[in-house]
Order: C-alpha cells, then sequence, then structure tokens
C-alpha cells in the first residue's frame, strides 16, 4: 500500500507565520488535491513545548539562523514556532483535514529538535510513524509540505532507510532556503539516497 505524507503543513510556516517558508500556502491546493488517491494520508505536525530548545529566544546573545550545540547535536536556532495548543501550531486551515487519517506530533520533548517525521534529530526516539505505516501495510510513501530542505528532506531520507519506497512530489513542496540554493542541494541529496522527485 501508498500512503501520502503530508509533512508540517501548519500555519506558522505559511506566509505570515512564525517561520514563514516562502509560497508555502501553495503546498495546500496540491495536497488537497492529491489526497483521494491515496488509501492513507498521514500528516505530520511540529508540536514543541514553549521552552524547546531550538528556539533562540531560550538563548541569550544568540539569533535566529545561528547553529549552536545543544545537548551534543548542532542545532539551528529558529523564531519560537508551533507552540503546543497555540494557532500557528494547528495544521492550515484550507487543508482538507477531513481526509486525514491520522496525525504524528513530533519535536515534542523540548531538549532535541525533529525534522524527520520518523525521529528525532539524534535519532535517540522514534514518533511512531515508522510503526503506524508497517501496521497498515504500507510499502510505499509519497511526500508533499514543508520545508523541503528540512522536514521534508529529513523525512524522505529516513523513509528510505526504513525501506520504504520513497518519492517526493515536487508541486508539493516548498523550502525555507536559508542559503541560496539548499532546495536543489535537498534535492540532489534526496536523489542519491534513492528518493525520487517526481
Amino acid at each position: 500500500m501508498k500512503a501520502l505524507l503530508l509533512i508540517d503543513i501548519q500555519n506558522d510556516f505559511l506566509p505570515g507565520g512564525a517561520l514563514q517558508v516562502p509560497e508555502g500556502d501553495r503546498v495546500i491546493s496540491v495536497a488537497n488535491r492529491l489526497m483521494d488517491d491515496y488509501d492513507l494520508v498521514v500528516a505530520t505536525q511540529d508540536w514543541h513545548p514553549v521552552d524547546h530548545q531550538s528556539f533562540a529566544s531560550q538563548h541569550p546573545g544568540h539569533k535566529v539562523g545561528e547553529v549552536i550545540v545543544v545537548d551534543g547535536l548542532d542545532q539551528v536556532l529558529w523564531p519560537d514556532h508551533c507552540v503546543q495548543g497555540t494557532a500557528g501550531a494547528e495544521l492550515a486551515g484550507q487543508l482538507d483535514r477531513g481526509k486525514i487519517d491520522h496525525i504524528v506530533t513530533k519535536g515534542t520533548d523540548r531538549t532535541i529538535d525533529s525534522y524527520s517525521g520518523f525521529f528525532d534529530n539524534g535519532h535517540r526516539k522514534a514518533t511512531g510513524l515508522g510503526d503506524y505505516l508497517a501496521k497498515h501495510g504500507v510499502t510505499a510513501v509519497d511526500l508533499v509540505g514543508l520545508a523541503t530542505d528540512y522536514c521534508v528532506k529529513f523525512t524522505a531520507l529516513d523513509a528510505v532507510k526504513l525501506g520504504l519506497a520513497t518519492s517526493v512530489i515536487a508541486e508539493g513542496v516548498r523550502g525555507v532556503e536559508l542559503q541560496p540554493g539548499d532546495c536543489q542541494a535537498a534535492f540532489a541529496e534526496m536523489q542519491s539516497a534513492g528518493v525520487v522527485i517526481q
């Protein structure tokens, strides 16, 4: 069975949000159009505690975009975003949520970020997504969502490592591009790992 994974299509990543992805809202219509084509649709949702250590606000003297070491791992510092229970953390209002079968929250541990929908950034804990897909007999996944160069990329890379046939639908993703070329580099990295870019 093939599942559609909707990666972090949340208000804070849309234009006007706390961590807006340029043209992030463009992925919503693609996701809505595709959902009917899949037997299973799973959304991932960044769901951070208010004091998450990926937030620049938690590190006085440091700014958004800086990279520091947190709990032994390199961490990009971000604006406060997708805080549990806030409007910014909610799935986009225009997303057809009635067709989503399951939602996986990630980034819930204050000490470690979770770009991938499957594991935290240190691969210390699983989110439950892998087990959920396995339980439903899923052998292939297609990804759309945000952002190409972070959560989409790391989710796709982990999906391949878990043995899933993995595709990213290019029209349904957008990237942060902290540095120019980050999205192209992400596509290249995914392809070299075995991800199909459609």
